[in-house]
């Protein structure tokens, strides 16, 4: 069998209110320590219909939309960027925070 490339159908990028982080730590309990590219650690949450269906680990790139209250500190987590998707990101500057 040969190996494919994994195709880029759709990258989400950041909207207002929104931002990319580097997963540092697994909390527990659906929870992680995520760099920003604001600068800021924020311990972000991830829903249980996405924790079900999307496995992230230290080092993966996220979509974070931080809270109303305490939006320096706490967010949630609402998008996991797969390799493929990854690159296309660094290549048009997105990642350079990081």
């Amino acid at each position: 069998m040969e190996r494919r490339e994994e195709e880029i159908t759709r990258v989400r990028i950041p909207r207002e209110g929104q931002m990319l982080g580097m997963v540092e730590e697994m909390l527990g309990g659906g929870r992680f320590r995520v760099n920003c590219t604001d600068k800021n650690t924020r311990i972000c949450r991830v829903s249980g219909k996405f924790k079900r269906s999307q496995w992230i680990r230290p080092g993966d790139i996220v979509l974070v939309e931080p809270w109303e209250i305490e939006s320096n500190e706490k967010g949630n987590v609402v998008w996991k960027y797969r390799k493929a998707q990854v690159e296309w990101l660094e290549k048009r500057g997105f990642l350079k925070d990081f």
